[in-house]
């Protein structure tokens, strides 16, 4: 895939926020903005590509899964207005990472320090699952982030195909993967780089963290764990 001509994120954002690579993706987002969820029905639905946001300067890379139909898909945000972004800016504000505990809108005053935050597909795909297909097809996004993103010394993956898009991330940019192939599961931890290291954790889906799969506590643990492998002199 051709290296994207971005110099900037705020150039790469547009660029993401008007991709039409994935008919399925497209169609489904679209759809999703028209009919709305009831207790939205006054919203203007974002329904494009959802661009990362937060700090450029940022040490802390959390890549998740997707936009959420009625989350990120909503309010052009990933994990804003919803409730896995509820429980995930709620840890990041205890971490340090985030000036406020909630945000459900862009402009409400949220403010991410030392971290940055994309995903892995940049549209809502059906029942939460994008297809292999359509995560490759947003590639070159997380490519152009990893070069933008100059200070990254964490990726922190939420969930295994954010994991598994973050080793991939890596091997084209050149990144020999260790052998055997690092699995993914709650609190692994790969050394990529002598100053860059991916951590994975649980993703913050409400099935997880409802059931208990993923805590609070757990949670706080990786992000501590985090702040550490950031802080550490390489």
């Amino acid at each position: 895939m051709p290296t994207l001509p971005v110099k900037s994120l705020a150039q790469l954002h547009q660029m993401v926020a008007s991709c039409d690579r994935c008919e399925r993706l497209r169609t489904y987002c679209c759809g999703v903005a028209a009919t709305k969820r009831r207790a939205y029905a006054e919203w203007d639905y974002w329904g494009k590509p959802v661009p990362g946001f937060g700090d450029e300067h940022a040490r802390l890379w959390v890549i998740g899964l997707a936009p959420a139909a009625h989350g990120g898909n909503r309010t052009g945000r990933v994990f804003t207005g919803d409730r896995s972004g509820d429980f995930l800016f709620a840890a990041l504000h205890r971490a340090g990472f985030a000036n406020q505990p909630t945000s459900v809108r862009p402009g409400d005053g949220l403010k991410l320090t030392d971290c940055y935050i994309s995903a892995t597909a940049r549209c809502a795909p059906p029942a939460n699952k994008p297809l292999p297909d359509e995560v490759a097809a947003c590639a070159d996004f997380l490519d152009a982030e990893w070069r933008l993103l100059k200070r990254k010394r964490v990726l922190f993956a939420l969930g295994k195909i954010a994991w598994d898009a973050c080793l991939a991330l890596a091997a084209r940019s050149g990144i020999v993967i260790p052998r055997p192939r690092p699995v993914f599961g709650h609190g692994a931890e790969v050394r990529l780089t002598d100053s860059l290291a991916l951590v994975g954790s649980y993703h913050v889906s409400q099935q997880n963290t409802f059931t208990g799969k993923l805590t609070n506590a757990m949670l706080d643990d990786m992000l501590n764990r985090a702040r550490e492998l950031a802080n550490a002199k390489n």
